[in-house]
């Protein structure tokens, strides 16, 4: 019988796979008995500290231990799970804390050299603020000495007075129609939407991807996706509590790091951007490392070369190699490759719609598009959002009547079914895996004073895939220069959104409505790319 709720998959796990290697990280090495025995406690501070079911609690931390320990606790008590990018600055988090109107939000420390806690500190203390924000929980040894602050340790300690009945009980009161997730994404305005999604939706999309990967028990599974992102939490820590695989999260890319884990943990599974795979494949020291364990990759995100999936076969012996397409609003899901698939196919599309969902292209009239015709990506099936957080308007531009999600994406369709994404048409591009949107970036580069208009496109990088350009007005008078505007967004937004270049411009090329025409602003990047003399590469 499937399972109903996310506290009921934790409570299977500990039983079914007890003794094996639920998760190593670093020294911390948890069986699987041992990590329902901690969520269980986080569950039962989260009750004593007036958690209650539909409460949003949000955690802002990298992968850890920690953060799926304090994510699954959340839930298993009735919460539901407000992840937080790592890369936003606080600003930004505290933007999401106040959309979400989140009572708890769990907070590392000190990441990458950042103090979270000041970051988050300065933020709210600003006027928006985040009012329904109660208590925030530091994931280190010291909190800050203010009544809404405390330790982990002490939040946990603060939960031994729950009896185990009263915990196991809030969550059998989870069902499947249950709240499991808000996951924040950025639309073209740049007004972060959060994608409302339930247990049951969760539950059938990941057993469904467990499924079609190939994930067994006995894998040892290197989460290097994020757990802010469904590729990290959904595809990652639920997909390997579903088939009692192993978790190595590891909190930051590092080449020399994956291949260390890979070698030494005996990773079986990866699954990562393409940007991530080929700074593996062409690390200088990659020959030092026996990888010859790694058996899944599963990838997807951005254009996926040939020869990259060629290269994990031939020179990793990487057995299975696919590739998948999704988001947030469809449960970060849509398609997936299958085993057997033939490389051209796998490096070529994103694969064919999972079971139990369509897929369709559409024109601009809203007729469906034949085979090879490009339009726009349609989805319809149990994967699908159940809307964004209280955002009727967002909600009705994005879902038709009938039940389908307009996904702003540009695709083709085959004969077989298979899609393959070629353009977006809400000017999204994807850096190293993570999603930037121009309008949420210019937005904020509007904000230095001597900027009176600004546009932003994705342009072509070898190592990212792509990052971004900005086209920028100066105020009058101004002599600001591009490494000062660049110095003073990598303080205002997270990095993969910081503009790579600018080019200061004295007007931005606009339609008769006003719009930016940003095709010439490609026209012109592209232009500014071909070799001297010599014909569009």
């Amino acid at each position: 019988m499937p399972m109903r709720c996310i506290p009921e998959l934790v409570r299977s796990a500990a039983g079914r796979y007890g003794d094996t290697e639920a998760v190593v990280d670093g020294r911390t090495r948890i069986s699987y008995a041992g990590l329902g025995a901690r969520v269980e406690r986080a569950a039962a501070a989260c009750l004593a500290n007036g958690v209650q079911a539909g409460d949003r609690v949000a955690v802002w931390a990298p992968n850890s231990a920690d953060w799926i320990v304090a994510a699954l606790g959340a839930v298993s008590a009735g919460a539901v799970l407000v992840p937080v990018n790592t890369r936003f600055k606080g600003a930004e988090a505290v933007d999401v804390l106040r959309r979400s109107g989140a009572r708890l939000l769990i907070v590392t420390g000190t990441f990458l050299g950042t103090s979270y806690v000041a970051s988050l500190r300065r933020a709210l203390g600003a006027a928006a603020g985040a009012p329904a924000l109660e208590q925030v929980v530091v994931l280190a040894d010291e909190a800050p000495a203010d009544p809404r602050y405390r330790t982990w340790k002490d939040f946990l300690a603060s939960g031994e007075g729950v009896a185990e009945t009263e915990v196991r009980a809030r969550g059998a009161a989870v069902d499947g129609e249950s709240v499991s997730d808000i996951v924040f994404t950025s639309g073209t305005t740049g007004r972060p939407k959060g994608a409302v999604v339930t247990h049951a939706q969760t539950l059938r999309a990941y057993e469904t991807w467990a499924d079609l990967a190939g994930l067994r028990q006995g894998d040892r599974y290197l989460i290097v996706n994020p757990f802010f992102h469904t590729f990290g939490y959904k595809a990652g820590v639920l997909a390997c509590l579903m088939r009692g695989a192993t978790m190595i999260p590891q909190p930051v890319f590092n080449a020399h790091t994956a291949l260390a884990n890979i070698a030494a943990e005996r990773v079986t599974v990866l699954p990562g951007p393409p940007t991530l795979l080929q700074s593996l494949l062409d690390h200088p020291g990659r020959s030092a490392y026996d990888l010859t364990s790694l058996r899944l990759v599963v990838t997807g995100a951005a254009v996926v070369p040939l020869r990259l999936v060629e290269r994990l076969r031939k020179e990793l012996g990487v057995g299975t190699v696919l590739t998948a397409y999704g988001l947030s609003e469809a449960t970060g899901i849509v398609t997936m490759c299958r085993r057997g698939d033939a490389p051209e196919v796998i490096a070529s599309t994103s694969g064919r719609a999972i079971p139990g969902t369509e897929v369709r292209v559409t024109g601009a009239d809203g007729t469906p598009a034949a085979p090879g015709v490009p339009g726009e990506v349609l989805v319809r099936g149990y994967n699908v959002m159940r809307g964004y957080h209280e955002d009727e308007t967002a909600t009705a531009e994005t879902l038709t009547p009938d039940g389908w999600l307009r996904t702003g994406d540009v695709g083709v369709l085959d004969a077989s079914g298979n899609l393959r994404i070629t353009d977006r048409v809400k000017d999204m591009y994807v850096v190293g895996g993570f999603n930037a949107y121009p309008a949420e970036i210019e937005q904020r580069l509007l904000l230095h004073p001597d900027v009176s208009d600004a546009a932003v496109i994705g342009v072509p990088d070898a190592r990212l895939g792509e990052v971004g350009k900005a086209y920028v007005v100066r105020r009058p008078g101004s002599v600001l220069t591009g490494d000062d505007l660049i110095a003073w967004a990598r303080r205002e937004m997270a990095n993969y959104k910081v503009p790579r270049s600018v080019e200061f411009v004295g007007a931005l090329p606009r339609n008769a409505s006003g719009k930016v025409v940003k095709g010439r602003l490609r026209d012109a990047g592209a232009a500014d790319r071909r070799p001297a003399g010599g014909p569009v590469p």
